[in-house]
C-alpha cells in the first residue's frame, strides 16, 4: 500500500489537485483520517479515510479514467538548481 506524504501534492482521478495538510486520528474508531484541501479557489480543508484516499479507482464505474488511484502523488521538479 502507498504511503501519504505531508505537503504532497495529488491529483484526484477527476482532475482537481490537491495538498495533504496532515494526517489525523479519528477518537472513537483510531483510524487514520487524511487533511487534505484543494488548490483552487477557497478550497475547504477536506478529510477522508486513509484507505480510501489510498484506494484504486472503480474501473467498471469510470472505464475511461486513466489514473489508477483516487489520489495520485504528483513529482513537481523544481527549476532552481
Amino acid at each position: 500500500m502507498q504511503e501519504i506524504k505531508i505537503k504532497g501534492i495529488y491529483k484526484h482521478f477527476k482532475g482537481d489537485y490537491y495538498i495533504v495538510e496532515d494526517i489525523a486520528k479519528d477518537c472513537e474508531t483510531l483510524d487514520d483520517l487524511v487533511i487534505y484541501r484543494g488548490l483552487y479557489g477557497t478550497s475547504p480543508l477536506w478529510v477522508r479515510k486513509k484507505e480510501d484516499f489510498l484506494g484504486k479507482v472503480d474501473k467498471k464505474k469510470y472505464p475511461n479514467i486513466n489514473q489508477d488511484y483516487k489520489f495520485q502523488l504528483q513529482v513537481i521538479d523544481s527549476k532552481r538548481k
